[in-house]
């Protein structure tokens, strides 16, 4: 006998929470994602609440944050009184979306901040042997950085556009 459709929404929401913790995603997150992304309609707060058994704070906190990441939108439904939410559906955005947030929230400032750091070193003709190797070593990580920046700005308008040629000449490209 196969899996009923909640157990396997479930076990959906289960392995997207697992998933994402591996990649620094709050489980909460996570789950509140996953459950609107398999849901068919949109669900309000206290749908959200009771189905993944969180706090309204909780609830509202992760909500707040899926909204500001562009994976959920919020659904005006004139005879509700209650905020409904519903999951972007499409992958394509979806990747496009998480790869922009995570390239402002994280690489953008790490590397403005290790180029800070450099900055603030002074001039490299005036380092002593392990200053200069410091600064050799930071200044690769930022050459890094910045080849990080410049795939996802590359990619993400393959994926808004949905140019599944150019992604696949891409990913040829790099077998």
């Amino acid at each position: 006998m196969s899996a009923s459709l909640e157990e396997n929404k479930q076990k959906f929401i289960e392995a997207w929470a697992d998933m994402a913790t591996h990649w620094g995603i709050s489980k909460t997150m996570a789950q509140v994602h996953a459950l609107l992304y398999s849901s068919e309609i949109p669900l309000d707060t206290d749908t959200i609440m009771e189905k993944l058994d969180i706090s309204r704070g909780n609830a509202n906190m992760t909500l707040r944050n899926l909204l500001s990441w562009g994976l959920i939108k919020k659904i005006d439904k004139p005879d509700s009184r209650k905020d409904l939410f519903e999951a972007e559906k499409d992958v394509w955005k979806i990747t496009a979306n998480i790869i922009f947030e995570r390239s402002q929230r994280e690489i953008k400032p790490i590397r403005e901040a290790i180029v800070e750091i450099l900055s603030n070193m002074g001039r490299p003709e005036a380092f002593t042997d392990e200053e200069m190797k410091f600064y050799e070593n930071i200044n690769k990580l930022v050459e890094f950085l910045n080849l990080v920046h410049d795939f996802a700005n590359k990619i993400l308008p393959l994926l808004h556009k949905k140019n599944f040629d150019k992604i696949d000449a891409f990913i040829k490209l790099l077998k």
